[in-house]
């Protein structure tokens, strides 16, 4: 059933880029392996476990009790998501990170468009329910940008586009359903 209202256009979009941003991080992911899921960059760089960890918490303190409770939790630990502890092993990290993820679509799914003008609270800060998760999107886009570019990078030339491949723009196009293509190619879903 399409959207009727501003509101519910705005509440399927959101879960729309949403899930466009854990499909992209997703698949950046599935092309490291797990040493390089947990190596940093650099002594002050965070890895792509270490961003998957903040993402994960961020996630757990925004989105539990959404409704009624501020944003960032008193029992989160921020600063201890910047650091690989006992326990943070690749399985650990990704179970988190998909934990998080559910959490959130959940959450936002369960709106409904009564509650986008609501106040809710992030450290003390009232939002509207749709200032804080376009506030969401964009710290979640934020660190998904890093985590392709970690992952780009590990991957080296064994990387797989997540987008248009490089040099091959021409030839792309969308079809009217919405479908990705490029032309003259047998391939409907298009490099992606």
């Amino acid at each position: 059933m399409e959207p009727v209202t501003l509101g519910e256009h705005y509440l399927e979009d959101a879960l729309r880029q949403l899930n466009k941003l854990k499909q992209l991080a997703d698949g950046a992911i599935a092309q490291v392996g797990d040493e390089d899921l947990l190596r940093a960059p650099d002594a002050d760089g965070n890895g792509i476990g270490l961003i998957m960890k903040h993402l994960a918490g961020n996630m757990r303190s925004r989105w539990t009790d959404f409704l009624t409770t501020d944003g960032e939790k008193p029992d989160r630990r921020r600063d201890g998501e910047f650091v690989l502890e006992d326990g943070d092993s690749a399985a650990a990290l990704r179970e988190r990170w998909e934990a998080g993820w559910s959490l959130l679509l959940a959450t936002i799914g369960a709106l409904s468009p009564d509650d986008l003008l609501a106040e809710v609270a992030v450290r003390g800060e009232p939002h509207t329910v749709m200032q804080a998760i376009d506030r969401q999107i964009t710290h979640y886009a934020y660190h998904v940008g890093q985590i392709v570019q970690l992952a780009r990078t590990a991957a080296g030339d064994g990387w797989q586009s997540l987008s248009i491949p490089r040099g091959q723009s021409e030839s792309f196009d969308v079809s009217k359903d919405g479908a990705r293509y490029l032309a003259d190619s047998d391939d409907a879903a298009g490099s992606a």
